[in-house]
């Protein structure tokens, strides 16, 4: 036997085994990869993360028919429940590409290379995106990850026996343990100091809010009446709390805005004296404080985006009249005004609903506190009778006084109507669907609304039957929603309950059903009830 025959061959190792080694180092790469990519996004900032960069984009560019069923199915979940799919799709992925690396060493290295040029431009394509900066956590992360893959699969089992004359390491299990130890534990590190950091980050912010002293409003809100709640178990409470209150937006990662660097820039057609305002300034002014309801266009028929608030901040006509806008109407050149959002997020307002004498207002608190974050601290924008997509731009910080010709804002860019009056909507809120109520009195309660115009009449029907008037609660003002009920002497047997409303103009609200695009959704709210004897 000659000597190369007797060269020691590398032990082979059967290829689902070596596949398998190579799926769990991908898996390790991607971890190490994102736990890298945040820690650099809290340097460069929050929302540059890939998750984050690469979810934005997403829900940009989400069909509307996908983005209204997720918001059915998932309420305020959806972006958790989006943030989880991406993390799902990358855990695949990477198991894809540590299987590829198994057999291709190079070409799995390089596949994760791609995942980081992709989040790199959805990122550098985000509205809010700050410069090349924001290319960096994905970037980097995605070298981290790809050199990461590359060692790993170095150290796996050769696919193969060694042919005569080939000589190299063989298969040392202890290594690759080791190294995936260590590579799994240097990225847990890197993810929680990451998390660590970009918590620092915001504390400016939380600090400054917590340091707010709302002052006494000029103007308060008159007292809620005293029968302005129907008392029936079940109904939405007349103010809704701020925790309880919907929540719906594009920001994957709420924006943690320090309020001693808040500034707040109004230009544009028709603006003769532009102005920067800081937060103090705003405090500084005089504060009106009023109850105002605020409904989603998502919000389905009966659906439960809608809550009613005390809020409190400076009445936007006065700002704007200050800078010399005049409302088309008076001559203004200016029929929209853009409310831009911190992260990017644009909102048009047709110019003369905000100047008509209707309490649209820069807001800075709600419900006797600070804004929360998740509702636009430090200041928001909303607009009592207008739908929240034209009207209730939260984290403002640009005012902007232009046309519907010239600009089409974030929403109409996706089919959304450019200008989007509440409609006239009644719900009930009790007895709840498939409820098994005993025969008897029965009360059915609920809610109806027609923000700026206010709720004259709410009829219930049962069945087929005749419409019957309910008896409403105290109206606070032609802005929040209004409270009704209904005693039903209720009999055996399944029964369709079916409320309409009809506002102070006269309209009545239509049984014609339609779903919320381009301009909320219209139609009778009904519930199925089976009675008990």
């Amino acid at each position: 036997m000659s000597d190369e025959d007797k060269t020691p061959r590398k032990p082979s190792a059967p290829t689902w085994t070596r596949s398998g080694l190579g799926a769990l180092s991908g898996l390790l790469a991607g971890g190490a990869a994102l736990a890298v990519a945040e820690l650099v996004a809290a340097a460069v900032r929050p929302e540059a993360g890939p998750v984050v960069a690469v979810g934005g984009a997403a829900i940009d560019r989400t069909p509307i028919a996908l983005k209204d069923w997720a918001i059915r199915t998932f309420g305020t979940n959806d972006k958790l429940v989006l943030q989880l799919g991406i993390l799902a799709v990358l855990t695949l992925l990477a198991l894809a590409l540590g299987a590829l690396a198994a057999r291709h060493r190079r070409s799995g290295a390089a596949g994760v290379l791609v995942f980081g040029v992709v989040g790199a431009t959805a990122a550098l394509g985000r509205p809010d995106s700050t410069g090349v900066t924001d290319a960096f956590p994905s970037v980097l992360g995605a070298v981290a990850g790809a050199v990461l893959l590359y060692v790993l699969v170095g150290l796996l089992p050769p696919p193969r026996r060694a042919e005569p004359g080939e000589r190299g390491e063989g298969w040392d299990r202890r290594r690759f343990v080791v190294a995936a130890t260590a590579a799994a534990a240097a990225s847990a590190g890197a993810g929680v100091l990451g998390r660590a950091l970009s918590g620092a980050g915001g504390r400016d912010a939380v600090a400054s809010r917590k340091n707010v002293a709302l002052p006494a409003p000029g103007s308060p809100a008159p007292a809620v009446p005293r029968r302005a709640q129907v008392g029936v178990e079940g109904v939405s409470p007349f103010v809704t709390p701020n925790g309880d209150f919907y929540r719906v937006d594009t920001a994957l990662v709420v924006p943690k805005v320090d309020a001693t660097a808040w500034r707040l820039r109004i230009h544009g057609d028709g603006v003769s004296r532009e102005k920067t305002l800081t937060f103090d300034d705003l405090l500084r002014r005089r504060l009106i404080e009023r109850d105002i309801t605020l409904t989603c266009v998502s919000n389905e028929v009966g659906g439960p985006y809608v809550g009613n608030a005390r809020w409190i901040g400076v009445r936007l006509a006065d700002l704007l009249a200050e800078c010399g806008v005049r409302p088309p109407s008076k001559g203004g050149p200016a029929d929209q005004l853009v409310a831009r959002s911190v992260d990017g997020m644009t909102i048009g307002s047709p110019v003369e609903d905000v100047m008509d004498g209707r309490d649209a207002l820069l807001a800075v608190g709600m419900n006797g506190e600070p804004l929360p974050f998740e509702h636009g601290f430090p200041v928001r924008m909303l607009v009592p009778g207008l739908y929240g997509y034209v009207s209730a731009c939260k984290w403002i910080e640009d005012i902007e006084l232009t046309t519907f010709d010239a600009y089409d804002s974030y929403w109409v860019k996706r089919d959304w109507a450019p200008e989007a009056p509440i409609k006239t909507q009644s719900r009930i809120d009790t007895p709840k669907p498939f409820a098994r109520p005993k025969a008897g009195t029965v009360m059915v309660a609920g809610v109806a609304w027609a923000q700026h115009r206010g709720i004259d009449k709410v009829e219930i029907r049962v069945d087929d039957g005749p419409w019957q008037e309910a008896t409403l609660a105290a109206e606070d003002s032609r802005d929040t929603w209004r409270q009704w009920s209904y005693a039903w002497q209720a009999t055996k047997g399944g029964h369709t309950l079916t409320v309409r409303a009809t506002d102070r103009t006269g309209e009545v609200q239509t049984e014609k059903r339609t779903r919320t695009v381009p301009d909320g959704a219209s139609g009778w709210h009904s519930v199925v009830v089976t009675v008990d004897a």
